[in-house]
């Protein structure tokens, strides 16, 4: 099987390529995911189930509440949203019940609110929650059907395909998509499937063909999960710092700020190391009933302007010991970014650094004053597992 493998990806390699511009910054949006699940009971539970109602209220905050201005753009829907068949042309459809205006007509008033539709398939028989996978026979068909509908950007998942079908069927995608001439944002969940690692991941040929990749599990609704991705990120950024830039970005998943899971802290401290990371901010919450603390924290400014930095270089973590973690990220016209995270109980606590030691050169700096007030509030941040 291996040397197949092999054979099948230089092939593959040589003929598709995703260019079609698009995310020169991490894109931004919301996504239904972590929030809401599977939820698929409109007749007991129509505030919270996958359904065309959900992604229109969740449009309308978008567009009203002041997220589109920051750039946050995508609503994004994720499983769940098919019908158990598809139709008698063989293309998915919605579940008739749940979006009786169908894809197309969502995709319309989405686009009417100056956002963009995402929506999600899974490569192989199945997706993640049962629903009908796109097969290598189905791939273009679907890319075809997504385009017609206006969709603007996929998350093609993997749970129910194998090794051999995810090297075809992945660059297959991208190459579909490029077919329709519909520009859409391409979002590959392939390297979580296959340990997210070189040699097993050659993400010089993901970024030629993906526009951003899940490497690592689903984050869930606590700080422990939010911990073990950013710890595995930091422990293998010799491997994925190199392949995230313009175009082409490491996912860590969402956000989970304004759930049930994260203390204000905590909540700050995600949206601090996304934003090092070069990481997609795409919001997994209620926009319905979110707080004020939540909202100041995914709207701040200053953030967001570090996160959509134009050189699109992924931060590090440069330092780890004393229970206390320093992160750093260059920016563009020479300035640079550095996050002080501690999970210190014995607070306060007078740590000491220099220069040197955080890898800069002997000299003057100038530290920006909004930077600053902004790392006191958010960055720099008491963290109590």
């Amino acid at each position: 099987m291996g040397p197949l493998v092999t054979q099948l990806f230089g092939l593959i390699s040589l003929t598709v390529a995703l260019d079609n511009g698009l995310l020169k910054t991490p894109p931004m949006g919301w996504m239904a995911w972590e929030r809401f699940r599977c939820d698929t009971d409109c007749k007991d539970d129509p505030e919270n189930c996958i359904s065309e109602a959900l992604f229109r209220d969740t449009a309308d905050r978008l567009a009203e509440d002041g997220w589109k201005e920051l750039g946050y753009e995508y609503v994004i829907i994720d499983d769940c949203w098919m019908s158990l068949l598809r139709d008698e042309h063989g293309r998915l459809q919605p579940d008739p019940s749940r979006f009786p205006g169908g894809i197309a007509k969502l995709a319309r008033y989405i686009h009417d609110r100056g956002l963009k539709l995402g929506i999600y398939a899974d490569m192989g028989t199945h997706t993640c929650m049962g629903f009908p996978g796109t097969t290598l026979d189905k791939i273009e068909i679907d890319a075809q059907t997504f385009a017609s509908w206006g969709v603007d950007y996929l998350k093609f998942d993997g749970c129910s395909s194998n090794p051999v079908e995810q090297m075809l069927g992945y660059p297959l995608m991208s190459k579909a998509l490029n077919a329709t001439g519909r520009p859409m944002a391409y979002s590959c969940s392939w390297p979580v499937y296959i340990g997210g690692l070189p040699p097993n991941v050659n993400y010089s040929f993901l970024g030629d063909i993906c526009h951003l990749w899940r490497n690592y599990y689903d984050i869930q609704d606590s700080w422990d999960s939010v911990q073990g991705i950013i710890e595995w990120f930091s422990n293998n950024q010799d491997d994925l710092q190199p392949a995230a830039g313009p175009g082409r970005w490491n996912d860590p998943d969402m956000l989970i700020i304004g759930n049930f899971g994260l203390s204000v802290d905590q909540a700050r401290s995600q949206m601090a190391l996304w934003t090092i990371m070069a990481a997609p901010l795409i919001m997994s919450n209620d926009l319905r009933n979110l707080d004020n603390c939540a909202r100041a924290i995914l709207q701040n400014k200053v953030a967001i302007a570090i996160n959509q930095d134009s050189m699109g270089i992924q931060g590090r973590r440069l330092l780890k010991g004393n229970h206390i973690e320093v992160y750093w990220r260059p920016l563009s016209h020479s300035a640079s970014v550095l996050v002080f995270l501690s999970r210190r109980t014995d607070m306060p606590y007078l740590y000491h650094t220099s220069l040197a030691k955080l890898e800069y050169d002997a000299g003057n700096y100038e530290v920006c004053l909004p930077a600053m007030s902004y790392l006191v509030s958010l960055l720099c941040t008491e963290m109590v597992s």
